[in-house]
């Protein structure tokens, strides 16, 4: 078979030309038939056949080059002439039409030198036939109208972030020849077209939020700067690029919030301290979602929320205190009434309940339970809950507001679910307190009172609420009250036993006797005093001791008559009466029986009582509601000379009387205790660091045991100095003689 005759470069390539003027005919939107698979095929073949001739015939280097030229030449005959004549959306629209026939245009030619792409190209490391199509289109056209195009983007996203609607896809489409051009990178994207955006987003906002700082409400002003930000976001969804959305979000959050944050927030009738004081949840919970977006943006916030929950506590003492003292001024006026104090001071509690329940919902719903805004509200609650009401101790008004709760007769008169509920966050409550230990002792004492007279309202509540407290403030600061609920179904079951006791010996006393014994450890101490019995008493007294030496081995009791109650039968001339007193006040009346009169000294040498306690008695029985003695000289005071009868002519409409004992100032007892306890506390505290680290500087030490100690109470500087003094002197501690501030522990 003959050789075939090689093709030269100019007969082939004019051939080639006829076929590119057909396909640009095309392109054009000229009269011109389709290509059809035989003007493919020979198009293609042509080229086949000029690649791979033998030398000096192969014209590969030629054709690569007029392949570059072809689309050269279109651009610059057709390409270009129609953008320049162009401006805005109606350059956008050629470009893009420009550019569409461009693609299809490397498509085909891509696909008549096919054959260079996959051998000439591939052997000498070039562009690949559609990268130096792009490139053509890239270095002729791109490079004279990004400018342009550019702009006319920006115009009809300005447009649109002014109200009118805009042809996004074109934006879209535009936008996607930069990054096509960045031939696998965002170069083109970025420095061409997304550094102006940019910069034109954050003039845009910056003109708007100048105007809208002025003239609207905060709450107005963050609806607007939240639907920009959706707008921006939508924005990035129908046609910027996903990399742009944080760059875009990051200019408008600056313009719009960073840059006026503080005076937005301290606008006067509408900033934040505004929405908190009118409750306007809703534009919270938008200040909040705004406000998170930039950095430290919200730590404003919840300094403004943190100062509102403090005022609105510090309101509530105040409010309070003034109760409280106008009470006093009215009573000193018209004389005692109903203490109205202890009833404010139980609404004070009840109130910080409300409010804490209030602003944590606000937490949880306006500020997304965030850390930060806890953080606030524990802080707040921890300033204004630590104040004094009235005198009174946070500590001492939820221990009185529990025994209020849990005693027979409270005057919350609530459903088992809200006691329960309520016990719950007077706990959440006691977080806050720093005198734990002042509760501690505080609640124990009215625990005591409720259990030994009976007058729990319900064992349920009482264990339900220690073992809440107990998950509180751990095992130790419940121990003694667990201790002493228990004391009590012990002494239950003893009781039992004694009747049981009594029985099977055949033995009767004269009066019917019940004993609480208790263990001295879990109870509040309490002042015993050696007072000379009635016979009837002694009698019973007698009995239970040795019936308890038989039963209970090396343990040694001591009666606290001060606890005890007595019913006496008193034969009124009107009628009889029965009388529950204190043990006390029964041997006192008791002493009556027998004689017409006795004076004061008589009756102290028989009772053998203290001048404090003996007035406290009789003026429970001469002065106070119930005067079942009568005095000579009458009086509203005890005098040591005055005589004492029992006043035959008492009566009541009542045939059964309760008389109470004026109470003893319980606080000053509590404090002392608590004070005891306190430097019991820091002196185990100070000896247990400086065994484990034997040698400790002064400041370290303290702060170690302030940090040890603050779960139950907040120990004082002075104090901590005085028990370090105090172990150097029982030698615990020694100090270093070169170094006064360092201190060696001695075993």
């Amino acid at each position: 078979m003959a050789d075939r005759k090689p093709i030269e470069l100019a007969e082939g390539w004019s051939f080639m030309e006829k076929g590119i003027q057909k396909l640009i005919r095309l392109l054009e939107g000229e009269p011109e038939d389709q290509f059809n698979a035989e003007q493919y095929m020979h198009l293609y073949t042509t080229i086949y056949n000029m690649c791979t001739q033998k030398p000096p015939h192969d014209y590969s280097e030629q054709l690569y080059s007029k392949y570059r030229d072809a689309f050269n030449k279109y651009i610059n005959e057709k390409v270009l002439p129609s953008l320049r004549e162009h401006r805005d959306e109606v350059l956008l629209k050629e470009l893009y039409q420009r550019w569409g026939n461009h693609k299809l245009m490397v498509r085909w030619l891509s696909r008549f030198f096919n054959y260079l792409d996959r051998y000439y190209v591939l052997r000498h490391s070039l562009h690949p036939l559609k990268d130096v199509g792009l490139l053509c289109f890239k270095d002729l056209v791109y490079v004279e109208i990004k400018k342009r195009t550019k702009d006319g983007v920006l115009l009809l996203v300005e447009k649109e972030r002014e109200g009118e609607l805009v042809d996004r896809a074109l934006v879209k489409n535009i936008l996607g020849i930069f990054i096509e051009l960045g031939m696998s990178n965002m170069d083109c994207y970025e420095k061409d077209f997304e550094e102006y955006l940019l910069t034109e987003t954050s003039a845009f906002y910056r003109r708007k939020a100048s105007q809208w700082i002025e003239q609207d409400s905060c709450p107005d002003y963050m609806l607007k700067a939240e639907e920009c930000l959706r707008l921006e976001e939508e924005r990035v969804d129908n046609y910027l690029h996903a990399t742009t959305r944080n760059k875009l979000l990051k200019e408008v959050e600056t313009e719009l919030l960073s840059n006026y944050e503080t005076r937005l927030l301290t606008k006067e009738h509408s900033g934040c301290a505004a929405l908190l004081r009118d409750d306007k949840t809703e534009d919270l919970a938008r200040m909040y979602r705004l406000f998170q977006r930039i950095p430290k943006g919200l730590d404003p916030v919840a300094d403004i929320f943190k100062e509102h929950v403090d005022s609105e506590g510090m309101k509530l003492v105040k409010e309070v205190t003034e109760a409280v003292e106008l009470a006093k001024e009215k009573q000193a006026k018209t004389g005692p009434s109903r203490d109205t104090g202890t009833s404010a001071e139980q609404q004070y509690v009840r109130a910080v309940i409300d409010l804490h329940d209030k602003y944590l919902q606000y937490v949880s719903t306006c500020f997304c339970n965030s850390s930060l805004f806890h953080k606030s509200l524990k802080e707040a609650f921890e300033n204004f809950v630590n104040k004094s009401v009235a005198g009174s101790t946070s500590a001492e008004l939820m221990a009185s507001f529990c025994d209020n709760l849990l005693k027979k007769g409270g005057s919350e008169k609530l459903s088992d679910e809200a006691i329960e509920e309520t016990l719950e966050k007077v706990v959440k409550l006691l977080a806050y307190v720093s005198d734990k230990d002042m509760f501690a002792e505080f609640y124990r004492k009215k625990l005591s009172r409720r259990l030994l007279q009976d007058k729990s309202a319900s064992d349920d509540h009482e264990r339900s609420l220690l073992s809440r407290l107990k998950q509180q403030c751990g095992a130790q600061f419940t121990s003694k009250m667990e201790g002493m609920v228990t004391d009590l179904q012990l002494a239950k079951e003893k009781q039992q036993h004694f009747d049981d006791w009594l029985k099977e010996k055949g033995s009767k006393l004269p009066i019917d006797l019940s004993v609480t014994v208790l263990t001295t450890g879990f109870w509040p101490t309490y002042k015993s005093i050696d007072v000379a019995l009635p016979r009837e008493m002694v009698e019973g007294v007698e009995v239970y001791r040795s019936y308890y030496d038989s039963d209970s081995k090396h343990r040694k009791l001591t009666w606290i008559y001060t606890l005890g109650t007595a019913v006496l039968r008193g034969n009124f001339d009107s009628k009889p009466i029965e009388m529950q007193m204190n043990t006390l006040q029964a041997a006192l009346c008791m002493l009556l029986n027998d004689v017409d009169e006795l004076s004061y000294g008589e009756i102290q040498e028989r009772l053998r009582l203290p001048d404090d306690d003996l007035q406290r008695l009789l003026h429970s029985l001469v002065c106070a509601k119930y005067k079942i003695i009568k005095k000579d000289p009458d009086g509203k005071s005890i005098g040591k000379s005055d005589k004492f009868a029992f006043n035959n002519r008492f009566t009541d409409k009542m045939r059964r009387i309760k008389i109470p004992l004026p109470p003893l100032d319980e606080k000053k007892k509590v404090m002392e205790d608590v004070d005891k306890d306190r430097r019991y506390a820091i002196d185990a505290a100070i000896v247990r660091i400086m065994k484990s680290r034997k040698v400790l500087q002064h400041q370290t030490l303290v702060m170690e045991v302030i940090q040890q100690l603050q779960r139950m109470f907040k120990p004082d500087l002075k104090l901590i100095k005085k028990r370090i003094e105090d172990l150097i002197q029982r030698e615990y501690l020694e100090r270093d003689k070169d170094n006064p501030t360092l201190f060696k522990y001695l075993a």
